[in-house]
């Protein structure tokens, strides 16, 4: 979900396990070079959501990568089941009101801008988090905690995590 920290902390992970990040969002940007809000504007969500799979869908299939999706990556079947099969998926998990607090002043967030944003929000943390809970292998409630302490304790939950057989 937006403002879980997927970029802060997928990027510190990274560093941790000696991986490649890549933040789904900001390799579309490169790709298309224009923002994600320009694409919005020029394609509307439907043509962001068609670029979106086609990234994933070849950022998934990579090795020794941290992947950090964009929010709605998994709204499409085909972007959950890429998710699912590829890889070991990490759900930071936030409340409603925390998200709102990381990104309340942050005017890039297409979706967001709405005469209430904050609802708008809280509309997209309802819709997804079965969707969340569906791909998710590890979750991981971030809280207001820093960055340093989910980092380790994601490490060591990964380090424990055996696949289903």
């Amino acid at each position: 979900m937006m403002g879980a920290g997927k970029t802060t902390i997928g990027r510190h992970l990274a560093r941790s396990l000696g991986r490649k990040f890549v933040d789904l969002d900001l390799a579309l940007q490169e790709r298309c070079g224009v923002q994600v809000a320009t694409i919005f504007e020029i394609e509307g969500e439907a043509g962001f959501r068609r670029r979106e799979t086609a990234l994933l869908d070849e950022y998934s299939q990579c090795s020794n990568v941290v992947l950090a999706t964009g929010g709605g990556a998994v709204l499409a079947a085909e972007n959950r089941k890429y998710l699912k099969d590829r890889g070991v998926v990490v759900y930071l998990r936030a409340s409603g009101d925390e998200l709102y607090r990381r990104v309340a002043r942050d005017r890039h967030r297409p979706l967001l801008q709405t005469e209430n944003p904050r609802a708008r929000l809280l509309e997209l943390l309802g819709q997804r988090t079965p969707l969340y809970d569906e791909v998710a292998d590890v979750v991981y409630d971030t809280g207001s905690l820093p960055v340093p302490h989910v980092v380790r304790t994601l490490i060591s939950r990964l380090q424990n995590y055996r696949a289903p057989a």
